[in-house]
This record gives C-alpha cells, structure tokens and sequence, in this order.
C-alpha cells in the first residue's frame, strides 16, 4: 500500500473518531423572558390628592396591556418580577417605576435606575422618597398597602432542580455621581460620603419547612457579582461562576456571597401562604439537591430608600450554562 493511501486511511480514521466521540460541549439556556423583548403595559391613575396623573408601568411577561389601575399578575410562564409598585396605601393610590424597557444593542433591554420618587398633597406638601430599581424572580401581590419593610412583602425565588456552571448576561453600567450615598424616606433625608455598587445575585438552595411555619435553606451555589466602576460600553456574554459548596472557602469569595442575614432579608411563601424570612443556616454542595433559584439584580446594594442618585444599570440575554 502506498503511503499516500496509508495517510488517507489515517486521517479518515481521525474524523470519525471525533465524529462519533461525543464532545462535552458547553450549553447556554435563555431563562424565559430573559432577552426583555416581551414587557407588561400596567398604567395607574394616581389618587388627585396627590395630583392624579397616571404612571406608566412595566412588567417583564408575554406582551400585553393591563386596564387602568389592574394589579399585575403573572399568568404566562414567566418568574420575573420588578421593583415597580402600585401601591394603594390609606386609600390614596400611588405609582413607582425604576425598572423600564430600552432600546439596546440586541433589541429591548431591561433599565434599572436609582431615583426619587415625588408627589406633592394637595399641590402643597411634597414627598420623595428614594428608590432603586430591582429585577427578580419571584412575585409581590399589588397593590402595595404598606411602606414598612419593603423586601418583605415580596415572596422570592422559583422552583428549580438543575446545576449551572455560570450564571450569564450582557450588562452596562453608570454611575454619574459616585462617591455619595442619599437616604431618603418620607420624613427625612441625608447625604453621605460613600460609593453604592450594583449587584448580580444567583444563588441555589435547598429549602424546607420548619414545625414553626419558617423556611430554612441551605445554600448550594452561589454567585454574586458586584458592579463597582461604570463601564464605557455593554459588557456582553459575561460569566459569573457558580461556587459549590461553602463559598467561603473559595479563592474568589467576597464577604457578600457569605450565609445570611443580609441588610434586605428574603422571603417565601410558606404552606399556610404566609410570606416569612428565608433562612440561610447551612452549606450544601454539588452533591446536594437543588429546591430553588433566588435572583436578584439591583441598581443599589443599599437598605431600602438608600442609595446613589443616577446609578443606571442595564441588563439583558440573561442565561445559564451547563
């Protein structure tokens, strides 16, 4: 035989040899909804109290139009929630948006912005308070009937049972005044030296029920991001490891990927349909069954009504992969 007949017959062999071996390819899934090219219309019409104009709302879920003053309920498929509120507090309706569907490089994105919220009684007497925009999985009931404890009266995280690798999206980021931190509530506001960041929040737990009603979790995975500069332009496909085990054995741990209590706690809905704290007691690892996903993306890591005015993060093609 030739050696030029023995070195087609070789490199035949090579082909089919990677042809027929299976690669352990790495997969990327779009987390329903994540691209935000589909947003909820949600308009509500103030109380004239406090001047009667109407906001305009939006919800991440298949496209569609709410009736004036319709609380907003998820109903097709999707785990988003936002921090948009409408609220109806001592009868006096109010509306807040921080969370707004943009233009982007790839279609509609997802803007999530730090700002005051204002409206002025009786044409007089003004209120503001400061607020943050937030996405996450998971649900509030409107409308709002209460201002104490905000994180509270949202009910946080999906069912889920898989093991991800990365947590993944495309994100840009500013920040116009850095170096100051405002609280702002409705009594009184203050402004201190300090510079806010931005979070990316993906953890894995294992939860269960307590006798007392409380959720317990044990933390599987972890991966947190904070955003601590502005970014010139879209930072996109940017991955963010999803630690096993106990994170703080980790090279790359930061103390605000550790066990709660965090400053906002989450909470869940429990068998009674009670929203209580979730609490974080222990460290899974790979091995450990995954319950549920906790998500948070914030404009702010601050408390509530605390903040740096202007920071502005964008988020969209929101991803996991295997």
């Amino acid at each position: 035989m030739s050696s030029r007949y023995k070195i087609i017959i070789v490199v035949a062999a090579f082909l089919t040899m990677h042809i027929t071996t299976p690669l352990k390819a790495q997969i990327q899934e779009l987390v329903p909804y994540g691209d935000f090219e589909q947003w909820v219309v949600h308009d509500v019409k103030e109380s004239k109290l406090i001047g009667g104009k109407t906001e305009r709302l939006y919800e991440i879920d298949a496209t569609d139009t709410l009736e004036l003053n319709t609380p907003f309920k998820p109903k097709k498929g999707s785990i988003w929630a936002t921090s948009n509120a409408y609220a109806k507090i001592a009868g006096i309706t109010k509306a807040s948006v921080t969370v707004y569907p943009e233009q982007g490089i790839h279609g509609y994105c997802a803007k999530l912005t730090t700002q005051y919220a204002e409206c002025k009684v009786l044409g007089i007497v003004n209120i503001k308070v400061l607020v943050s925009g937030c996405l996450y999985w998971g649900y509030m009931p409107e409308p709002i009937t209460g201002t104490s404890n905000p994180y509270g009266r949202m009910s946080w995280g999906t069912p889920y049972t898989k093991h991800p690798k990365y947590f993944v999206l495309d994100y840009k980021s500013s920040m116009p005044n850095k170096g100051t931190i405002t609280k702002c509530n409705v009594t009184s506001e203050s402004t201190r030296s300090g510079n806010d960041e931005q979070e990316v929040m993906f953890i894995l737990q294992n939860r269960h029920e307590g006798a007392d009603g409380k959720i317990y979790a044990t933390r599987v995975g972890t991966a947190i991001y904070h955003i601590t500069d502005a970014t010139d332009d879209w930072v996109e496909d940017f991955h963010i490891p999803v630690i096993y085990g106990d994170a703080r054995k980790s090279p790359h741990f930061k103390p605000y990927m550790d066990l709660g209590p965090m400053k906002d706690n989450i909470y869940g809905l429990n068998s009674k349909g009670e929203n209580v704290e979730i609490i974080e007691n222990a460290w899974g690892d790979e091995n450990t069954p995954v319950t549920h996903a906790v998500l948070k993306i914030t404009a702010s890591i601050q408390e509530a009504y605390s903040g740096t005015i202007g920071n502005t993060l964008w988020i969209d093609n929101v991803k996991l992969e295997y």
